[in-house]
């Protein structure tokens, strides 16, 4: 059985977040070997740093456009060309909601293909965070479709930002929407062990979460 910790994206996106906090989230990726940790852009090299001598390989992942996703195309592929040459592994990109829901399709499909195949030159993964509790069934059903047909590694819940969660339905209906090179990451307010579980159980192959440490140590 695969241990929990290897489903989770350690995360620490506060705007208040000082260098101290990034250490220590990377000390408790390098004891409890989380998959990933998530860090602001600006923090993407101090990571890498910190992790450089860790015996376990540990994703390094920033977020692009975070929290809303209505920045230009342009400063979206600035930031994310920034931050794979600083040594980010993975990119976790708000999609445009705003354009989403204008129905603009043609022009988040194309930003999110430009992205990806940027990640993918540096052999890091696109995950897309689509923002799952603003969309109905149509417009899940159609942001997974971009995602897929863009070229996204992972379609992504929630940016944890908002007022919104990640629950079980919502992952499967994801499953059965996606094609399977395309996973799942389950974000947004995910504290303890059963619902960590719960959405692996579900799908998910990721739980982006602050509370990692509560997650493992099934507090």
């Amino acid at each position: 059985m695969i241990p929990i910790s290897d489903f989770i994206d350690h995360t620490l996106l506060g705007p208040t977040a000082s260098e101290t906090d990034i250490r220590k989230i990377c000390e408790e990726a390098w004891i409890h070997q989380f998959k990933a940790i998530c860090v602001a852009p600006s923090y993407v090299t101090y990571a890498v740093e910190m992790l450089e001598f860790c015996p376990v390989k540990i994703e390094i992942a920033t977020v692009i456009g975070f929290p809303f996703g209505y920045s230009t195309t342009r400063s979206k592929v600035s930031e994310a060309s920034d931050a794979l040459q600083n040594g980010a592994t993975e990119l976790d990109v708000v999609m445009n909601l705003s354009r989403f829901k204008s129905m603009a399709y043609l022009s988040v499909r194309e930003e999110l293909r430009t992205l990806s195949e940027l990640a993918h030159e540096k052999n890091a993964l696109l995950k897309v965070i689509v923002e799952t509790a603003f969309l109905d069934s149509f417009e899940l059903y159609t942001a997974a479709e971009i995602c897929a047909e863009s070229g996204a590694d992972f379609i992504v819940t929630a940016t944890g930002s908002a007022e919104n969660y990640s629950d079980e339905e919502t992952v499967r209906k994801l499953k059965t929407i996606l094609p399977p090179h395309v996973r799942i990451k389950a974000a947004g307010a995910i504290f303890t062990p059963a619902q960590a579980s719960a959405l692996v159980e579900a799908g998910a192959s990721r739980i982006g979460t602050a509370s990692g440490i509560s997650i493992v140590s099934g507090l």
